[in-house]
């Protein structure tokens, strides 16, 4: 666990030094609220950059209040970007997938953001398998994950892009999010502690997230149920109940 720890922070430290304006999408989750404290680690207790949070306006209660609590205890320069809901041809789903995206664009536009950290890791999705540490995103927001450039380290991205993608989690597991949590005390939002027998294990908006199955009420319980359970990590996130096609357009869009 130390060296993927160190290993983000390396990444973390590099976007500050690659980059002139990046910024970190928040989703109100373990891993984006994990990306917060490991820039904490790597830059003397600060977030030194921006995170954004895509507002549909129907996030759940917790989720906004743990926003709240960021911005007061850990001094988090935290906007908010509004979506709206409507039809989305591509995943079939009004409150996320596509509206997101044009959300992120226009944000991305009006502040002239050249890189977005985001928390996602290999093991949560097929497609999101195929991503780099490094991803850059031409001017129609395009991701050719087919002609990537090689992951080596010691490399630094330097080829013409609107903006870069950096996930300096890619490479961690559900479990070692958790450990990391639990090692470092870090806030959690309280919707992934099972009430009444449920709990949720990714998160998203009301209407698109749904619980699942569980007695733990605690990390250290967490982590116990993980190593016995083979329910997958976001079951209960509609988009991901689509096609690995849907998911992949919905990626080469700009989609989280």
């Amino acid at each position: 666990m130390n060296a993927s720890v160190e290993q983000s922070l390396y990444i973390l430290r590099e976007t500050k030094a690659l980059y002139k304006k990046p910024a970190i999408l928040w989703s109100g989750g373990k891993d984006s609220t994990a990306i917060l404290a490991l820039c904490r680690e790597a830059f003397f207790g600060t977030v030194p950059f921006p995170a954004i949070h895509i507002d549909n306006g129907i996030d759940f209660p917790e989720t906004y209040r743990l926003r709240d609590q960021l911005r007061q205890e850990w001094g988090v320069d935290m906007k908010v970007a509004h979506s709206i809901i409507a039809d989305d041809p591509i995943s079939g789903i009004s409150c996320c997938g596509q509206n997101k995206t044009d959300a992120i664009r226009k944000v991305l536009k009006e502040e002239g953001y050249d890189a977005l950290i985001v928390g996602i890791r290999r093991d949560e999705h097929g497609v999101r398998a195929k991503e780099r540490v490094f991803s850059p995103r031409d001017d129609k927001w395009q991701w050719n994950w087919k002609e990537q450039p090689v992951e080596a380290w010691g490399y630094a991205p330097k080829e013409e892009a609107d903006h870069y993608r950096v996930h300096p989690i890619l490479d961690w597991t559900e479990k070692d999010v958790w450990e990391y949590t639990d090692e470092r005390a870090i806030p959690v939002n309280p919707l992934y502690f099972s009430s009444n027998g449920q709990r949720f294990r990714s998160l998203g908006c009301t209407r698109c997230t749904i619980s699942v199955p569980s007695q733990a009420t605690t990390i250290k319980e967490i982590l116990t149920e993980l190593s016995t359970s083979q329910t997958e990590e976001r079951t209960g996130r509609a988009q991901d109940k689509e096609t690995e096609a849907v998911m992949e357009r919905l990626r080469i869009l700009g989609y989280m």
